[in-house]
């Protein structure tokens, strides 16, 4: 069955807010305040443009549009235990600041609602976005993607033990591809038949970061971490029968690698792995 959204709900509320092109970064910082020296813009309309920093209050969440100014990326949803129209209604928001916008552990309901509240700014031309909210199922993530450039100075590999473990390792890609970086993916090359990894050395050497996602005994990221000079990031997975216990036996095998050039996240953060890794990528 499909998903329902309340479209009547959706359409009740106040228009949807302009999409600016240009996120609150510090580039842009200055270029506003260029425009208020230049008297190409009033010093009102640029305090109406700053109004929201550091963060927006819209009740059930603060939302921090400052955080792209410090960090370099904005602030990302974690949808899972959010309504629908809670999602929209934050995505919507951060969407509005430009930039962007990704939400993890989403469901298609809540892109639904995410993609209702869009096409309503259809209806009034200055609402209406460049770019439009896609779903990615694998990764269980809502993206909305405008700024297409590179910062990573290279590559990220990021390499999936089984193919049970693509769903984190596609949340790994996602956030990595939208912090601007060449992400390329290995599939289903785990221990029990080590030959299928050993026949991807060479995208291994070429990679600046190495992202690691593998269930079970959690091996893998030790074997990749020898082969190679370079940071490589473990993502403990829920795969695996009774013993796994959900991913804690792949996390305790990770956390005592006895490659030196190993580190851990949390079980199933392939969003945490993606993040870091984009951040050593930038260095």
């Amino acid at each position: 069955m499909s998903p329902v959204v309340d479209f009547a709900l959706l359409a009740s509320t106040q228009p949807p807010p302009i999409y600016n092109d240009v996120c609150m970064n510090s580039q842009a910082l200055r270029k506003l305040f260029e425009q208020v020296r230049k008297k190409r813009l009033s010093p009102d309309e640029a305090v109406e443009r700053l109004r929201h920093l550091p963060f927006e209050d819209l009740g059930f969440a603060k939302i921090d549009h400052h955080r792209a100014l410090r960090q370099g990326m904005p602030e990302v949803i974690f949808a899972e235990g959010k309504t629908p129209r809670q999602v929209a209604d934050i995505f919507t928001r951060l969407a509005a600041h430009g930039g962007n916008v990704l939400a993890t552990r989403a469901t298609e309901e809540q892109f639904v609602a995410v993609a209702a509240t869009v096409d309503l700014a259809e209806y009034r031309p200055e609402y209406r976005p460049k770019y439009r909210p896609e779903y990615r199922p694998i990764a269980r993530a809502i993206v909305l993607q405008r700024d297409r450039k590179r910062h990573g100075k290279g590559v990220i590999v990021v390499v999936s033990a089984g193919t049970s473990d693509i769903p984190v390792a596609e949340e790994a890609v996602v956030t990595a591809e939208l912090m601007g970086n060449n992400v390329q993916h290995i599939y289903d090359v785990g221990v029990a038949g080590i030959h299928r990894l050993l026949a991807h050395r060479g995208a291994l050497a070429k990679a600046r970061v190495i992202i690691v996602c593998a269930g079970m005994e959690g091996a893998l990221p030790s074997v990749v971490g020898g082969l190679v000079g370079v940071p490589v990031i473990a993502v403990p997975t829920s795969v695996g029968y009774g013993a796994a216990f959900e991913g804690l036996a792949a996390l305790l095998g990770m956390m005592n690698s006895c490659a030196s050039n190993v580190s851990v996240v949390n079980i199933d953060n392939g969003f945490g792995a993606g993040y870091v890794a984009s951040l050593i990528n930038r260095l």
